[in-house]
């Protein structure tokens, strides 16, 4: 993977880091970028003048911010189509009906661009392989052939524009390398900054504080923590995966202002997860007091049993 080019997020300049992904190199600085959008807000307005200056419609749109980017690192749509159409390449939407009447499968594009309330990243083919190259996650995820297709259906599901790529991109490094071999990924990629959200939200079992813990557990006591720690683990094991995924539609989607999506975005998409977990370290806790509680009735009882057989023997307990 260490040959797959991935920008990363930084503020909220993923138009950039979508164009770079797919390009696979540092092709689009954020100047060159406002270049662009700069000339299309000039034609823009040569247009617009020409029904008059001194028409309201004129002086109404001179006063109107820039539609093509904004302070926050935001660019349009257009502003990435004529970012493209420098290299030969041009965008198709893939869900529009001329497209769709194509018939045509997925897995034999070269590339795909994807946004959600102005968060762009893209989804890529090196060699023979896909991978998901969000600018978000902490590396390039791969996605397998039968698993593209859903992909792409989810994300229309959930109010995705896609767009097709359409000409020759340039040569790359990580293409050629893919071409004559293929790649396993063991773990999928995470969100940035998703590890420190999840230790500072989620308390270890061992810093549990309860009540009447001031003395040390006895050997049974210390088993069931033990049993409800590893049942607690085997649990976020099995969802893991599936929560990965809601965190990363949810840190597209938001959950801040669209045209500011950053790695802090990632900390509140995480929260559905640290929520799920707070309440499974919630339920443990009471389980734990109900199973110690029911333990000190079993200890109490027995002590009561062993007192009364000794006093019909005629013995004393031992001091």
């Amino acid at each position: 993977m260490e040959s797959i080019f991935h920008e990363k997020q930084e503020g909220s300049l993923c138009a950039q880091h979508c164009l770079n992904n797919l390009l696979q190199g540092e092709y689009f600085s954020p100047v060159e970028l406002s270049s662009i959008a700069h000339q299309l807000d000039e034609e823009e307005r040569m247009r617009m003048a020409e029904g008059g200056v001194q028409t309201e419609e004129y002086r109404t749109f001179l006063q109107q911010p820039s539609g093509n980017m904004d302070d926050s690192g935001f660019f349009s749509i257009q502003v990435i189509s004529n970012a493209l159409g420098v290299w030969g390449l041009e965008i198709v939407l893939f869900n529009s009906r001329e497209y769709q009447q194509l018939q045509i499968d997925p897995i034999h594009e070269k590339a795909f661009i994807c946004n959600y309330k102005e968060h762009w990243f893209t989804v890529r083919k090196l060699g023979q392989q896909w991978f998901n190259l969000n600018s978000l996650l902490t590396g390039p995820e791969l996605i397998s052939d039968t698993y593209l297709a859903l992909f792409l259906a989810q994300l229309q599901q959930e109010g995705y524009s896609i767009f097709v790529i359409r000409g020759n991109l340039p040569d790359c490094e990580a293409d050629q390398i893919l071409r004559i071999m293929r790649v396993e990924q063991q773990q999928r990629p995470k969100l940035i900054g998703e590890d420190e959200a999840q230790r500072l939200s989620v308390p270890q079992v061992s810093d549990t504080t309860l009540p009447g813990d001031e003395a040390p557990l006895d050997e049974d006591e210390e088993e069931l923590r033990k049993a409800l720690a590893l049942s607690r683990q085997h649990m976020e094991v099995e969802d893991e995966e599936a929560d990965l995924r809601r965190a990363i539609q949810l840190s597209m989607q938001g959950g801040v202002d669209p045209r500011s999506v950053d790695p802090g975005a990632v900390v509140t998409a995480s929260s559905s997860h640290e929520s799920g977990s707070m309440e499974k370290e919630t339920l443990s806790a009471e389980e734990l007091r109900r199973r110690r509680q029911a333990y000190f009735d079993r200890q109490q009882q027995n002590a009561s049993n062993t007192t009364g057989e000794e006093k019909d023997s005629g013995t004393k307990p031992n001091q």
